[in-house]
């Protein structure tokens, strides 16, 4: 059997991905000096909001995804960040390989709502891994499962995150909204003769005696 153990290296934006990416660098040791002819690596990446501390702007911030701040012992638990995967190349004793993990700055995906409002320090992040290990057999390929207590922990640095979000959405963010709600917008924009979306939101939120910045 092998014996595998994971190690992030570095988390860094990736300047050439279509859509917003991260990639991490993983480290991966294989101990028992088994010959690995192929890995298909999966990940569950998972943010733990309790490991850190936040300031007052911050939990304004996240007053919509945990409450009010005397709420936190209850509701600041550990939630799904995203699902990846990635193919690793054969080797012995030990490699590194890149492993993708695509990011959304939809407000409707709990992730993103959360590393928005985050202002400084790391974002406490741990990656689980699974997938199916290729090895080299007494009659040919052995094939066997990554045990599934094989983690890694990683602290993302809140800067990382925001040179991503700057690169691909420079000053900008998205909210999905109902087609009619959609519609209904364009209209009070157009009735007034607004030129941008932001007059039309700006415009809604002095009504409601919203600050607008």
């Amino acid at each position: 059997m092998t014996d595998l153990t994971f190690i992030v290296v570095d988390i860094l934006p990736e300047p050439y991905a279509a859509a917003p990416q991260l990639t991490a660098r993983l480290r991966i040791t294989e101990s028992t000096g088994s010959v690995i002819h192929a890995i298909a690596l999966r990940c569950q990446v998972r943010i733990q909001p309790q490991r850190r501390g936040y300031g007052a702007e911050e939990a304004e911030g996240l007053l919509d995804l945990f409450g009010a701040r005397e709420r936190w012992p209850v509701t600041l638990k550990p939630f799904l960040w995203m699902q990846c995967s990635t193919m690793v190349q054969g080797f012995t004793g030990q490699t590194e390989v890149d492993l993708p993990l695509p990011c959304t700055f939809d407000f409707d995906v709990a992730g993103a709502k959360y590393l928005h409002a985050l202002r400084e320090k790391t974002i406490p992040i741990e990656l689980l891994f699974s997938g199916t290990v290729f090895t080299r057999g007494s009659t040919g390929f052995g094939v066997e499962q990554v045990p599934w207590d094989r983690e890694a922990t990683y602290q993302l640095p809140v800067t990382v995150w925001r040179e991503l979000m700057d690169t691909f959405f420079p000053n900008a963010g998205w909210i999905r909204l109902d087609r009619d709600v959609l519609n209904a917008l364009a209209h009070y924009k157009s009735v007034l003769g607004l030129t941008s979306w932001e007059e039309a939101i700006e415009g809604l939120l002095a009504k409601a005696g919203e600050p607008v910045p």
